[in-house]
């Protein structure tokens, strides 16, 4: 069977698209060959920073032959019927139609449509211009005279403007080759912007700028291989990593791993060489974060450590070259070493420059007094400059001073739960957005948190302090590690809650796949931080502070306005509307993260459905009677009490939708049979002792007590006849089931349990 192979070489393509590109050709491709009619075995996409290929195997000649029989009208239709019959089905008169007799319905015509198989090369020759033309680049150019503006001319030719092919760089050449695996291949020379497809490639741009001729995708590799171009990604960077650790170790150094960076420069070099550069020792005054990312987003290069351990860095680092240079690299590694020095050299400034006084500090006494600020300390400096310089947070929530109060003061209510130092507390809160006016973090935004704890340990703050303030934006996935303690996490429960409710007050709630304030991201985090560390918060009354401090704040936004333009305002609950909707909307979001978090940790759908109710807002709990009815619901008895309560339930509902009187309580007279008092017996033990468990929190105890229930709700239908003829005694049998239904609701709603 045929194979094919396609290649799209072009300029450098940017390195962050590269693996997705090639995804996205594969599929463009596979599924518009399977969609004409054509099957293959497999497929497999490659990349470097200039090309694209595609190697697909095993793949059919031909498309199959197609039979189609189209039904027409009666035989008596109206001629009109008939000629739009047959112009539907590509017939020149109604006698190549065939006559097909129906019993009920007469006779009607029929045409059979057969449409001959194409070879593959035609169909592969149709549908790639169009593949071509319409790839999804987040981000396209247009070259040479298409760039033009619309109407101009250049060198004869008008600029097509938008009709024009657009590729992410320059797109230079097209190889398109088609056969089997041991015979002659052809080319498939479709024509895209004067560009047609060809057997010839090129190797590197620098060691080997000679045509290639291709026959097939093995040969293609071994030839691209020899032009010093290395066509699988995957292994460039086994490449990378393997020669960077040897050549580390050599020097007796360690290579710090960053797979981000490893994966970034395996989509910039087509023949990596691994070289070693080197700056001063002085520089490793600077703190390593800064030095690592200093090198990582100006150089692309990794950093290295003393083998020793610890967590310093060496004045080492490894650089990735596309180029085999024939002075061993002395060059290229003295180029990248200038570049490095100067970069560090700045790194190093604004670090000196942040631990220093700034130069405007008697018109921060106001700022410093609102916040109980030091103005001897950098650090209290940047924070009342912070909030002097009004910097604005969002238009409709304030600026950043404004909102370290309302954290503040949120954060001094959430110490009374999560037991922090509540003057820690306060003070971790007051610098925790400090360090976004230093220098270091103007640089390196990357850096927030992580500074202000180096400068907060630099002016001798208390160390859960500068630990709060870098984990106060933690955790910031569902693998992000959580805040090192109780101030920091109180800190960043604030700061999180804060910002949801913020969002939330001026309607600014995530919709379908945007969230482009990341509140997903707030909510798992406070998920993950009460679960994790069992925090017991409940969420509701946390809330209506938040809305209460939002909404004063909100107001005085609008008398502002006011008092500036004159008129009528009106006030923020009013804009926001019904308050109490708002909550249940916030808690409602709440929920929906914390059944993905519990979904993560293998916890049933219908269980977590069976615990959650609306007005849940202690999320710990809920997880553990989650935790709870699964290790419950899984026994023997779980699962007999399980059948025995949804039958009860069900019955009783079905009989409260036909309005069928139940018994408001149940009355021990009209119990008749020894199986119905013996229930009710059950019943009344279970739930006193289910209920006291619940109050205790001791969920499993209150499960142990509910499947007493089993053998006495078996019993019941039995020898039970609910619908008695008795209205009455009707009446008080379906109380029994309510009271069932009572009785395990203290736990779990079982009838949303599925099995």
């Amino acid at each position: 069977m045929p194979d094919l192979l396609l290649e799209l070489r072009s300029e450098e393509i940017p390195a962050r698209m590269q693996r997705k590109a090639a995804g996205d050709l594969k599929k463009l491709v596979t599924d518009a060959l399977v969609e004409a009619g054509l099957t293959y075995e497999g497929a497999r996409e490659y990349w470097t920073p200039r090309r694209l290929t595609l190697d697909i195997r095993g793949m059919t000649a031909r498309s199959a032959d197609q039979r189609e029989e189209r039904k027409g009208p009666r035989t008596d239709a109206p001629e009109g019927a008939i000629a739009g019959f047959l112009r539907g089905a590509g017939l020149s008169s109604i006698s190549e139609a065939q006559v097909v007799n129906d019993p009920k319905k007469g006779d009607f015509y029929v045409a059979v449509i057969s449409k001959p198989g194409r070879p593959a090369e035609e169909i592969i020759a149709e549908v790639m211009p169009g593949i071509i033309r319409n790839f999804p680049w987040p981000k396209s150019m247009r070259w040479g005279a298409a760039s033009m503006p619309k109407g101009a001319r250049f060198a004869g030719i008008d600029g097509k403007g938008p009709e024009s092919l657009r590729w992410v760089r320059p797109l230079q050449s097209i190889v398109c080759v088609f056969g089997p695996e041991h015979d002659e291949t052809q080319v498939i020379p479709f024509e895209i912007d004067g560009l047609t497809a060809s057997n010839i490639t090129y190797g590197h741009r620098f060691h080997a700028p000679d045509a290639i001729t291709v026959r097939r995708f093995d040969d293609y590799v071994t030839s691209l291989e020899k032009a010093k171009v290395m066509l699988d990604a995957d292994r460039r960077k086994d490449v990378i990593l393997h020669d960077a650790r040897d050549l580390a170790f050599a020097n007796g150094l360690d290579l710090v791993e960053d797979e981000g960076l490893l994966e970034e420069v395996s989509g910039l070099v087509e023949w990596p060489h691994v070289l070693m550069g080197e700056f001063e020792q002085d520089y490793l005054e600077i703190p390593s974060e800064i030095i690592r990312l200093t090198i990582k987003t100006n150089q692309k290069c990794f950093v290295t450590r003393p083998q020793a351990g610890g967590e310093g860095l060496s004045n080492r680092f490894i650089l990735i070259s596309n180029i085999e240079a024939k002075d061993g690299g002395k060059e290229i590694m003295h180029g990248n070493g200038k570049v490095v020095r100067a970069r560090l050299s700045d790194a190093k400034h604004f670090w000196t420059r942040d631990q220093g006084d700034m130069p405007d500090l008697d018109t921060l006494e106001a700022s410093a007094g609102k916040f109980d600020l030091d103005l001897k300390k950098p650090l209290d400096q940047r924070m009342a400059k912070l909030d002097a310089l009004n910097v604005t947070f969002h238009a409709k929530l304030g600026t950043q001073g404004e909102r370290v109060a309302r954290i503040r003061a949120l954060a001094k209510e959430l110490a009374k739960v999560t037991g922090a130092d509540p003057a820690l507390v306060d003070r971790a809160a007051v610098l925790a957005k400090a360090d976004l006016r230093t220098e270091a973090v103007g640089e390196f935004p990357e850096l927030q948190g992580l500074m202000g704890r180096r400068y907060a340990l630099l002016q001798g703050e208390d160390a859960s302090v500068a630990a709060a303030i870098e984990d106060h934006w933690k955790p910031n996935g569902p693998s992000d590690r959580l805040p090192e303690d109780k101030v920091g996490l109180t800190v960043a429960l604030a700061d999180k809650l804060d910002t949801l409710v913020g969002f939330w007050a001026i309607d600014e709630k995530p919709t379908g796949s945007k969230d482009p304030y990341a509140l997903r991201r707030a909510a798992l985090g406070i998920v993950r931080v009460l679960l994790e560390r069992k925090v017991r918060l409940p969420l509701a009354r946390s809330m209506d502070s938040g809305f209460d401090a939002i909404d004063d704040h909100i107001d005085q936004l609008a008398v502002r306005e006011k008092a500036r333009q004159g008129g009528f305002f009106m006030h923020a609950r009013a804009i926001v509307g019904d308050g109490k909707k708002r909550n249940r909307d916030l808690l409602s979001f709440f929920h929906d993260r914390l059944k993905v978090y519990l979904r993560d940790q293998g916890a049933r759908h219908d269980l977590i459905d069976a615990v959650l109710t609306p007005s849940s807002d202690d999320l710990l709990m809920v997880a553990r009677r989650v935790e709870a009815l699964t290790a419950f619901i899984t026994s023997e008895d779980g699962k007999n009490l399980l059948a025995g309560t949804k039958r009860a339930v069900q019955l009783l509902a079905a009989e409260e939708k036909k309005g069928t009187v139940v018994a408001d309580g149940v009355s021990e007279e009209l119990l008749r049979l020894d199986a119905e008092k013996a229930l009710w017996a059950a019943i009344t033990v279970a739930s006193k002792e289910a209920a006291e468990a619940v109050a205790k929190e001791d969920f499993r105890s209150a499960m142990e007590a509910l499947s007493k229930l089993r053998v006495p709700v078996d019993k019941f239908f039995e020898d039970v006849l609910v619908n008695d003829e008795d209205t009455a005694i009707r009446a008080n049998r379906l109380a029994l089931l309510k009271a069932i239904r009572e009785a395990t609701a203290t736990v779990a709603d079982f009838s949303k349990i599925g099995g």
